[in-house]
């Protein structure tokens, strides 16, 4: 069978090839056209590459030539995210070119997606926490305590925000320190809960959870004045008022909670499993970036007070 060439297009040898691809993703993979013109730049950035390093036929294009394209996207400054992605469409471009006969071989065979340096979380300090959970003491009235609450055992357990928000009273044990966590999937898991944020609870439990009810009943933990149960957004909102009271200029989220406790547990000799279990990670590996930033802070440390750092 003849090898098939790609419809012809003004510019290089190499450029007719893009044509055939679009068209590809178009007609074949019906790809909208923000994702196609995505490609398009991609591949388009490629053939000028190829173009300036004298190939003028795809059996020409090696293994070497994908890996150098890559490294000088690297050097531009591209996010790996996006060198990612171009790779992605080199490699579409590639295997069509493999299929149609226009090239013997696919050079992107053996060629890795460049790796994505993980964000690492941010986190509050110990002392910003301390004075994170003691703001709601300045608040008058049923609210405050449970606000206090609130707070405390988001540090204490770690748990998601949605896991908070609808948390109900009997998945709660203050005789065992202990909480039934449901998390994403639905899945279920058993949090232990210390001392204060269990003072905390009793607190609530002991009088002002129904005040706030007024004779109203609610499975929900936490409820607000309306009888219903407080939102995310409403949790959102008490937590950048208490941090802003607290003198935290800096953004701060329910998940800069929940990174802070898995943190502060790891730098106090909490193992891993453990960690992983509490905060409901199926992969061991997500919770492993919490190490990361428990090494990324011992070597400031290090390189700030050791004396031949």
């Amino acid at each position: 069978m003849a090898r098939r060439e790609p419809p012809a297009a003004e510019g290089g040898p190499l450029t007719p090839a893009l044509d055939l691809f679009l068209t590809h993703l178009r007609v074949e993979k019906g790809l909208a056209r923000n994702s196609v013109e995505s490609y398009a730049r991609d591949v388009r950035r490629y053939l000028v590459f190829l173009s300036a390093t004298g190939r003028s036929s795809w059996d020409e294009v090696s293994r070497q030539d994908v890996q150098a394209h890559l490294g000088a996207l690297a050097r531009d400054g591209i996010a790996p995210r996006s060198q990612a992605r171009a790779l992605s469409a080199i490699r579409g471009l590639h295997r069509l070119l493999l299929s149609e006969r226009v090239a013997r071989t696919d050079p992107t065979d053996e060629v890795d997606a460049p790796r994505r340096t993980r964000k690492l979380p941010q986190l509050l300090s110990r002392e910003e926490v301390d004075r994170l959970l003691a703001a709601p003491r300045q608040a008058r009235g049923p609210a405050g305590i449970r606000d206090r609450a609130m707070l405390e055992l988001l540090y204490a357990t770690g748990l998601r925000v949605s896991e908070l928000v609808t948390l109900e009273v009997n998945q709660v044990d203050l005789e065992s320190r202990v909480l039934l966590a449901r998390g994403k999937g639905n899945k279920e898991r058993l949090v232990p809960v210390g001392a204060p944020a269990a003072d905390a609870l009793r607190a609530w439990l002991g009088g002002p959870r129904e005040r706030v009810l007024r004779l109203r009943r609610s499975r929900d933990l936490f409820v607000t004045p309306l009888g219903r149960r407080m939102t995310r957004q409403g949790f959102w909102k008490l937590l950048g008022r208490y941090a802003r009271a607290a003198g935290i200029t800096r953004r701060i989220s329910p998940h800069k909670l929940r990174h802070s406790f898995a943190t502060h547990l790891l730098e106090g000799g909490a193992d891993l499993r453990a960690v992983q279990a509490m905060l409901g990670h199926a992969d061991v590996s997500t919770t492993e970036i919490y190490t990361h930033v428990d090494r990324t802070q011992a070597r400031r440390l290090h390189s700030r007070h050791h004396p031949r750092a």
